[in-house]
């Protein structure tokens, strides 16, 4: 049987394709080789926040803003779409200064921000205390970024896969063999079901996307970078709203939960949580709010970013005409689940994209001469 977009991967990124592939019209078949969503979909903070993740103006900071302005409207669609809530909590985002330094680097960097007309605060230790009284004394400034967000990407990730089903997109479990070219041009993939014919085939695979025989990504585009997490039950909130410092971060949810986050290790596919992870991102989060000493750890987990070699991800065509590419997209996978959709199913539909996809054209990050 022949589809018009058969999308391998079913985390966030071809979930999210695969429903605005299916709500205009198109037959679409998503191929995952284990529960959709399971992967680093499930494993990420859900942290909204291009001040803190693009660090100054550009292209990158420009996508993750466009990003972040279409989430409430995605989460009531899909909420309305499955009954799922997906724990959207607005109330900005905090940068903390534990030393001098970086809270001198801080202010320069919102004077930088403001002169574009961006959303960027410079507290005081005082002020950004009053903000979060559960943060350290040792706190020295903060940046405060007010429109920013958080949700929970387990949560998120099951409505996307929902609402992409009830849009009538089909969902498919097994191992995905090779893209199949012929003529210069993507037409099928080869599957453990046997060949399945598309009009158009896109690489939402995440970490495992160069993995996948004939996907066209240059040696190096993606690559596995491991990120443990830790979970905690405060019980009564410490915290209300993502607190970053330059060593990690912390994500309070609605009901207590507070996860930690997260390491950066190259390491492959070694799935695993090690002391030494754990030591860092909960020494972390110590540094940041020292009453978390006595809180129970409750979870723990690791998983695998889709690292591209500049952060940024890898969206839109190919080299192979009918291929299309959804990963990359480093540590900003959640934040960037809704400009994805979007863009990419314009460029699957051969529509104009809502943002310019050059700067993250798989092309940047081919060897020179080839």
């Amino acid at each position: 049987m022949r589809h018009d977009v058969v999308v391998i991967g079913a985390g966030v990124q071809g979930c999210a394709v695969a429903l605005r592939l299916a709500q205009a019209g198109k037959d679409v078949l998503v191929l995952e080789r284990s529960i959709p969503g399971a992967e680093a979909s499930s494993a990420a903070g859900g942290i909204l926040s291009p001040g803190v993740e693009a660090v100054e103006p550009g292209p990158f900071y420009a996508l993750c803003r466009a990003s972040l302005a279409r989430y409430p409207a995605l989460v009531r669609e899909v909420e309305a779409a499955t009954g799922v809530a997906v724990g959207y909590r607005e109330g900005g985002t905090l940068e903390v200064a534990l030393e001098d330094d970086h809270a001198q680097l801080l202010a320069a960097r919102a004077e930088r921000l403001e002169r574009q007309g961006l959303p960027a605060e410079v507290l005081d230790d005082a002020a950004a205390r009053r903000l979060e009284p559960g943060l350290s004394p040792e706190t020295r400034g903060a940046l405060f970024f007010p429109d920013e967000a958080s949700l929970d990407p387990r949560l998120l990730s099951r409505a996307l896969y929902l609402a992409a089903r009830a849009a009538g997109a089909r969902f498919q479990t097994g191992q995905v063999l090779r893209i199949v070219h012929e003529g210069g041009r993507a037409v099928a993939v080869e599957h453990d079901a046997g060949r399945l014919d598309a009009g158009a085939v896109v690489l939402a695979a995440g970490a495992w996307s160069a993995l996948v025989p004939g996907s066209g990504l240059p040696r190096g585009a993606v690559r596995p970078v491991r990120g443990q997490i830790a979970l905690l039950d405060t019980r009564q909130r410490l915290l209300s709203r993502v607190v970053f410092s330059d060593k990690g971060y912390v994500v309070p949810r609605a009901d207590g939960r507070l996860l930690c986050g997260s390491t950066m290790e190259e390491v492959g596919f070694e799935k695993a949580v090690t002391a030494g992870g754990l030591h860092r991102v909960l020494g972390m989060a110590l540094e940041l709010a020292p009453a978390l000493e006595h809180v129970p750890v409750v979870e723990t987990w690791s998983n695998f970013r889709p690292a591209s070699p500049d952060g940024a991800p890898v969206l839109g065509p190919s080299s192979v005409a009918g291929l299309f590419y959804a990963t990359g997209h480093t540590r900003n996978g959640i934040l960037l689940t809704a400009i994805t959709a979007d863009a990419v199913a314009a460029a699957v539909l051969g529509q104009p994209p809502p943002v310019d996809l050059a700067p993250f054209s798989v092309e940047r990050l081919a060897p020179r001469g080839a």
